[in-house]
């Protein structure tokens, strides 16, 4: 390939990556790869095999946030991640970790709570959350663990903000597996840090 096609080949890969950005973070899109797509057909390149990787996009929704939402952002994902603590304080016992976009620092209104748990028992969940009158559903999560594709239980809080938190039940053989495909996860004690942080550089 000419210097001049994969020059163009990545300049198309950015500006999908910006547009994608701008998309999730104006029109409260959450999947990387809706954004994406819908990127492509706006700018006229769906048949595009040159889609930006979810990492691209992110690093564009970051620039995004801090270049055009630098006031209002910062309150939005402290208002996320004091609910995610509040959650996580509430389910102590079963050792929950944040993942995800909340996170990151990435997330936005329309975003949901990802928190992970680690047991072989997913019935002391569920009886957890009913015991405590938690309005949940069930349902399934599609996670990449120990080399391959695996489905888990997982359970939709509803909160009183109506933003959702979901809660993957993983198995307990999967904390030690050092599965990089996870992401980057954070106890409650580091979420809290995260907060007094967020406070400490207003």
């Amino acid at each position: 390939m000419s210097k001049d096609r994969l020059h163009r080949r990545d300049l198309m890969r950015e500006q999908l990556a910006h547009q994608a950005a701008r998309l999730m973070a104006e029109g409260g899109i959450t999947d990387y790869a809706f954004a994406k797509r819908k990127a492509a057909k706006q700018l006229g390149a769906e048949d595009t095999q040159h889609l930006p990787s979810n990492d691209e996009v992110e690093m564009a929704l970051r620039s995004f946030r801090a270049l055009y939402q630098s006031e209002s952002h910062p309150l939005v994902l402290h208002q996320l991640r004091q609910q995610a603590l509040a959650v996580m304080q509430l389910l102590e016992p079963f050792h929950p970790f944040l993942t995800g976009s909340v996170l990151k620092g990435t997330a936005g209104e329309q975003s949901d709570i990802n928190l992970l748990v680690y047991s072989d028992d997913e019935k002391a969940m569920m009886m957890f959350l009913l015991k405590h009158n938690l309005p949940f559903e069930g349902g399934e999560w599609s996670i990449h663990l120990m080399g391959r594709q695996q489905t888990v239980p997982s359970f939709t809080l509803k909160t009183e903000t109506g933003v959702p938190v979901n809660i993957a039940v993983l198995p307990e053989n999967a904390r030690h597996s050092g599965s990089r495909k996870l992401g980057k996860q954070a106890d409650t004690a580091a979420v809290k840090r995260l907060l007094n942080e967020s406070v400490d550089n207003e």
